[in-house]
């Protein structure tokens, strides 16, 4: 069967619409004739400029208004005559506007809240990752999809706004750039702000220039760091958009983060990323895509407290970010960087 006319919804978080570009260009290479909306929130609309394989973009502001906003969307939906709805997304609503929207055949997950409203629903397979987990929307034989890596596609813009940035710093983007992101929403994934420092430090006296990335929400996290450090690093919390963030992203030798965005936004941008697990676990599907990552966690009675992380640990020691020292994580660093050096000479 054809499609012509095909819609994607993914209205979660940044992480998760990285993950979703592989679907987005598998959908496309299987249908190439076919129109492909993506339809997302706000936040995440940014990580889709530049995308080859996206025709338009529908956003959904879940948070303002959110009864005329959907009526709105369905509105917008239902003319565009879809032909194809796959639903990575598993809320209720995102199966309902697929649904009221008129879209023909709707594609979801077999856990999703609106199942019912699915005219098919695939196994979500938790010994998969996400992105298998997506690109099965594609296959109906149950079948182990081949991976795909995430891209994102920062373009000239985006570039120009990282290198106007790095001048501002002292820095341009020969140097050797290491990228922090300290912040996540959920407390439980967040490592400590002193030892973020700590590696910091040690690396800066190693001559490479480290650059704390993030949003807006993450500039008091990263003012903390910062006051608990030797000497200061560039602080990029809130500066730059998500995009522009992969642009930076792709000028660095390594990222250090949480099982968050940041971490898949390295992988997109094929940057090797040192991630550090804290009351999630790899497990879940979310680890880093790829062989050329380094995943730092300690094994626990208590892992995993939850999908998502919790505003504080349950067991109240907090063991599984604790436990985690600065001088393993500055290892786990240095040892990347060193391999990267030497594929490079």
């Amino acid at each position: 069967m054809s499609y012509n006319r095909i819609l994607i919804i993914q209205t979660a978080f940044p992480g998760d619409l990285i993950l979703t570009t592989p679907l987005i260009r598998a959908t496309k290479e299987k249908y190439p004739q076919a129109r492909l909306t993506l339809l997302v929130i706000p936040e995440t609309q940014d990580l889709l400029k530049n995308n080859p394989y996206v025709s338009e973009v529908l956003v959904y502001d879940k948070r303002s208004r959110p009864g005329s906003q959907f009526l709105a969307l369905r509105k917008e939906i239902k003319k565009r005559h879809l032909d194809l709805a796959l639903i990575p997304h598993r809320s209720f609503r995102s199966a309902l506007l697929a649904c009221w929207g008129g879209c023909r055949h709707r594609v979801g997950f077999d856990t999703s809240a609106g199942r019912f409203l699915l005219t098919e629903k695939v196994k979500y397979r938790l010994d998969w990752h996400e992105i298998e987990r997506n690109l099965s929307l594609l296959h109906s034989d149950g079948a182990k999809p081949q991976g795909i890596c995430p891209q994102l596609y920062p373009g000239t813009s985006q570039i120009e706004k990282v290198v106007s940035f790095l001048h501002k710093h002292n820095a341009k983007l020969e140097d050797d750039l290491v990228c922090l992101a300290p912040g996540s929403v959920w407390a439980t994934k967040r490592w400590l702000p002193q030892r973020f420092a700590q590696v910091s430090d040690w690396l800066m006296k190693q001559q490479v220039k480290t650059v704390l990335i993030g949003s807006e929400d993450d500039s008091s996290l990263a003012e903390e760091i910062c006051s608990n450090m030797s000497a200061k690093p560039i602080n990029a919390c809130g500066k730059l958009s998500l995009l522009e963030s992969a642009a930076l992203i792709s000028t660095s030798r390594l990222v250090i983060s949480h099982d968050s965005a940041p971490t898949h936004m390295a992988v997109a941008m094929r940057i090797p990323v040192v991630t550090i697990f804290g009351s999630t676990v790899p497990e879940f599907g979310f680890y880093p895509y790829g062989e050329e990552n380094v995943i730092v966690q300690k094994q626990l009675y208590c892992r995993p407290c939850g999908i998502h992380g919790r505003k504080k640990c349950p067991e109240r020691h907090f063991r599984c970010m604790n436990d985690i020292t600065a001088e393993e994580v500055f290892e786990a660093t240095q040892k990347k960087l060193d391999e990267k050096r030497i594929q490079t000479h």
